[in-house]
């Protein structure tokens, strides 16, 4: 048994058959299928059942697969590590960024890119249970997320906490004399809530939030997209909940923001990294400029009051 054999049962495994997996190792399928027969023969075990095309993992074929899986990424990343030995800092650092986050990283990178300019940036985007995946997957090396997050995979440096802002249409007049509100006022109005694709985080911290002050809210839209539902506000579907850099980062004179002056809730987010994987020189300094730039990171969450003035 060999790597190149572990490769090729992984690809196998990920294709679902001999015929697509052949196709994308650019091999013939004969070859391919003598490769799995002998890595079952060296092992004395069956590796999948065969159903016509159809090829199910056996219980020892689940084992091989998650064992193969964490060998060849160790494989990958020492043959990185060795490689990036003397080397500068340079290469493609693979980013992940959900939207509510969006605005932490602009300044960010034009502070990265001016100390270490041979570094490119690939951006992947996503809510944060698609983020996490992402990094489990390991299509990219870290992420700026919001939390909750499940953390007993990752290492993480969480950020400043910082407010949830009710953002309302400027047609609504009841509220054109306020630049705050109290959670009660919000029963009854129509809510849109962030809600990531799979797990627990934001739509549940509001939720539970107007469950403590008393009230059920009324809720006419879930997304995953903090953009779209700040598009809907400015439609005049209704009204949202977001952290404070999410509504900065969106511009609309038909939109306005009130603080929730009672709320007891704090938006939250991370920098995110999988735990025990080798990260690229460039992860790690952009991960440094979070342990050691205060002045960046509380410029990162400035509010300015004229943010949350009203217009007559």
């Amino acid at each position: 048994m060999d790597i190149k054999q572990l490769y090729y049962f992984c690809t196998i495994v990920e294709e679902g058959q001999v015929t697509r997996a052949a196709k994308k190792l650019h091999m013939a399928q004969p070859p391919l299928s003598q490769q799995l027969k002998q890595l079952e023969d060296e092992l004395n075990v069956k590796l999948f059942d065969r159903n016509g095309r159809s090829m199910t993992l056996t219980e020892a074929g689940k084992v091989l697969y998650e064992k193969s899986k964490r060998l060849i990424s160790q494989i990958q990343d020492t043959e990185k590590e060795v490689k990036e030995i003397g080397a500068g800092v340079k290469g493609i650092l693979a980013l992940g960024i959900t939207k509510s986050c969006l605005s932490l990283l602009p300044k960010r990178i034009h502070y990265f890119r001016h100390m270490y300019p041979e570094v490119q940036f690939r951006l992947r985007e996503g809510d944060s249970y698609h983020i996490s995946e992402l990094i489990k997957n390991r299509d990219i090396e870290l992420a700026i997320t919001r939390l909750p997050l499940e953390t007993k995979d990752f290492s993480m440096i969480r950020l400043p906490s910082e407010p949830y802002l009710l953002v309302i249409p400027k047609s609504w007049k009841k509220f054109h004399q306020k630049n705050s509100i109290k959670v009660k006022e919000i029963k009854g109005m129509p809510l849109l809530l962030l809600h990531r694709i799979n797990g627990s985080g934001q739509f549940e911290i509001i939720v539970n939030e107007c469950r403590r002050h008393g009230f059920e809210p009324k809720i006419v839209c879930e997304c995953p997209d903090v953009s779209i539902l700040l598009s809907l506000v400015d439609a005049e579907v209704g009204a949202t909940i977001v952290p404070s850099s999410a509504f900065l980062q969106f511009y609309s004179s038909n939109v306005t923001a009130l603080k929730m002056e009672d709320a007891g809730i704090k938006a939250e987010a991370a920098v995110v990294w999988l735990k025990d994987r080798y990260l690229s020189k460039s992860a790690h300094c952009f991960i440094e400029t979070f342990k050691h730039d205060h002045d960046l990171q509380k410029g990162d969450f400035e509010i300015h009051a004229h943010s949350f003035a009203t217009e007559e």
